[in-house]
């Protein structure tokens, strides 16, 4: 869970996640080495007076500062398009849960078990104000679940950041993406689009459980 003043990423609990991690870290160094380069050449130069007034065309020189960016944007192109279509794979999920957005709360069915279906509202005596839900969603760790998302009034978002999952719920419309949690426990989340004078007391709340665990539980459900 984050904490207040938290300016980095929450604890990764999935795969997905820390791939985001990892590409973030890998632009953020491009960066700096661009932005040092950039700052350094610019210090030099004014350094040095009347440098270069007779240079009239340098192919090396064009030639060098058009490769280099290139090789740049390549490096950053290949890991950004890799988690792209990672986020958008759906290969052999074992549960599919479908969130349905409403103002202002979350309705959740967990589609392999017709019968069970609930609201999650927000809880009025929560500690920490607008992250914990009436009802946590129990799942079941290290499995791949199919997540579904709709909405019945205006758009919404499901989004919980550890999962690294932010998916909108439009009305009229399914979309779907693939969520997976090594980690057992609570995690948290919010609706993450302007939806009404309450968008921010719609909280996500998700217990992921042993596969074990969530069996004997929906089994008395």
């Amino acid at each position: 869970m984050s904490s207040w003043g938290q300016i980095s990423f929450m604890n990764s609990s999935s795969p997905v996640m820390f791939f985001i991690e990892s590409v973030y870290d890998w632009v953020m160094i491009v960066l700096m080495i661009v932005v040092s380069s950039v700052f350094y050449m610019m210090a030099a130069l004014s350094q040095v007076s009347g440098l270069n007034r007779s240079l009239i065309s340098a192919e090396k020189l064009e030639i060098v500062w058009t490769v280099l960016p290139v090789i740049a944007l390549v490096t950053l192109a290949f890991p950004s398009l890799h988690c792209l279509y990672l986020l958008d794979e759906v290969s052999s999920p074992m549960v599919s849960m479908k969130a349905i957005g409403h103002q202002w709360f979350w309705s959740y069915e967990l589609m392999d078990w017709g019968s069970i279906s609930f609201n999650s509202y927000l809880k009025n005596e929560s500690m920490m104000p607008r992250l914990l839900a009436s009802e946590m969603v129990p799942l079941p760790s290290k499995v791949e679940i199919r997540l579904i998302t709709t909405s019945t009034d205006v758009i919404h978002s499901w989004s919980v950041p550890s999962l690294g999952v932010k998916l909108d719920a439009i009305p009229g419309r399914l979309n779907q993406t693939l969520i997976y949690s090594h980690k057992v426990g609570p995690t948290y989340g919010q609706c993450s689009e302007i939806c009404g004078s309450l968008h921010s007391f719609m909280p996500i709340g998700i217990n992921f459980m042993p596969a074990d665990l969530f069996l004997s539980w929906v089994k008395v459900q």
